[in-house]
């Protein structure tokens, strides 16, 4: 069925939720582990892209800068991996904050995460990249993330070069290509309800950083 693209109106687009519930009675008082429950329901529903997330950094000017990478680590905190020389590789070395943002709409699930970030260390960051497909690897080496280039002519004559390269040669990580840890000082779950009287739990790490405390917001 052909659209009116003329008369579609955003603010009638509207999706009621009524899946599940949020009780603080009924989760974990460690936000990382009820994280962990959550990302494995969102695996097992099988979402799409269930370890794609929003990641927001802060440039040089002090403004907001968004992005969708994939989590590859969330035991102590949210681990993914970049090229460090790419745009949020430099904000985050400058303004070592972020916030992350999960949203699983099949299950009707958001989680919100905010902390400071570091790099992760040279041998979690080698450990990763081995673990990658080779044609990744090739392409950490293959692009100047963020920067211009001529066209896409210039990124497959790389391509060739260093897949020509590691042909007679190791593939090693770069040096400027490699991991950054999030470790989080609040986590947000929001459930949807109906009515849009949706559940969102905060956690907040304490000040002394031994535990955390946990309190329901409106919505």
């Amino acid at each position: 069925m052909a659209i009116n693209h003329n008369k579609m109106k955003l603010a009638d687009i509207r999706i009621e939720y009524s899946s599940k519930k949020l009780n603080l009675n009924d989760i974990n008082l460690d936000p990382l582990k009820q994280f962990k429950v959550w990302l494995l329901d969102a695996i097992t529903a099988q979402v799409n892209e269930p370890t794609a997330m929003h990641l927001c950094t802060i440039n040089e000017n002090g403004h907001p800068s968004g992005r969708i990478v994939l989590l590859k680590g969330a035991d102590d905190g949210f681990v993914f991996f970049t090229n460090y020389s790419s745009h949020k590789g430099r904000h985050l070395t400058k303004n070592p904050v972020a916030s992350l943002t999960f949203f699983w709409p099949e299950l009707e699930r958001q989680v919100r995460i905010e902390g400071t970030v570091a790099k992760t260390s040279t041998e979690e960051s080698d450990e990763y990249f081995k673990s990658r497909p080779m044609q990744s690897q090739i392409g950490a080496w293959t692009s100047p993330q963020s920067e211009v280039i001529p066209d896409r002519t210039y990124l497959e004559e790389r391509q060739h070069e260093f897949e020509k390269r590691f042909k007679s040669e190791p593939i090693i990580r770069p040096e400027n290509w490699g991991g950054f840890h999030l470790s989080p000082t609040s986590i947000e779950f929001w459930q949807g309800r109906p009515a849009r009287l949706h559940d969102r739990v905060l956690y907040k790490l304490n000040d002394d950083k031994s535990g955390w405390s946990m309190e329901r917001l409106a919505p």
